[in-house]
């Protein structure tokens, strides 16, 4: 029998350090925004500076070491790099990720709790209310995210309505129909202010607080 290099302890110890790589990069709350950020399409530094709030030195630092770690690659066009997730998977994680901390992070919950308060009388949907609403005629599903975002993917029948243009097309929805609006996802909140702006201005809305991404899954699944 051939000989191995490494004893079983070694090759144990290697394999966590290399397991420890992918949790060391997860450590900072802005490279999870990050990464989740780019669920929703590929995107140049200077708009991930723009979307999440940082300055571009401080992303660009951050997405080093999520490409040191392989979880994000990118392309040039141009002049400028095009950052993405280095595939699916990245996002099963994510996803994973979130549902471990809301079950087992009671202020997960508190927050959206205390968030919601503050929000008059809006409707959440489930991913199945959705699905049982987008049957009928009468609905209009909006898309809040930017135009990039919904070109690389969006849920069947939607408009786009990045959220910044929301009060101009508001005058063009019709007001029998029931508005459903949603955004990038549980972690965005401008799904819910969305649908209570509506809501406000005399239509019938609701938000969805799940993804594209959620939606793709659960059709998948379900149906």
């Amino acid at each position: 029998m051939r000989e191995s290099l490494l004893s079983a302890t070694e090759y144990k110890d290697q394999l966590y350090k290399q397991l420890s790589r992918i949790g060391k990069s997860l450590s900072s709350d802005k490279r999870l925004e990050l990464l989740s950020l780019l669920t929703h399409g590929p995107k140049t530094v200077e708009k991930l500076a723009e979307l999440s709030g940082m300055a571009i030195a401080n992303v660009s630092r951050h997405l080093q070491v999520l490409n040191d770690s392989k979880l994000v690659k990118f392309t040039k066009k141009g002049t400028y790099a095009y950052y993405s997730l280095s595939d699916d998977s990245v996002a099963d994680f994510l996803n994973s990720l979130w549902k471990i901390s809301e079950n087992h992070l009671s202020d997960i919950n508190q927050i959206k709790r205390d968030f919601l308060e503050n929000i008059d009388d809006v409707n959440v949907l489930t991913l199945e209310e959705l699905y049982e609403k987008l049957e009928k005629d009468n609905i209009t599903l909006l898309d809040l995210r930017t135009e990039e975002e919904f070109n690389y993917r969006h849920i069947e029948g939607a408009i786009s309505v990045p959220e910044d243009r929301l009060d101009v097309y508001l005058q063009k929805l019709p007001k029998d129909n029931e508005i459903i609006v949603y955004c990038r996802g549980k972690f965005c909140a401008a799904s819910a202010m969305a649908a209570q702006k509506l809501k406000e201005n005399g239509f019938t809305a609701f938000s969805m607080e799940d993804s594209v991404y959620e939606w793709d899954k659960y059709l998948n699944v379900s149906h």
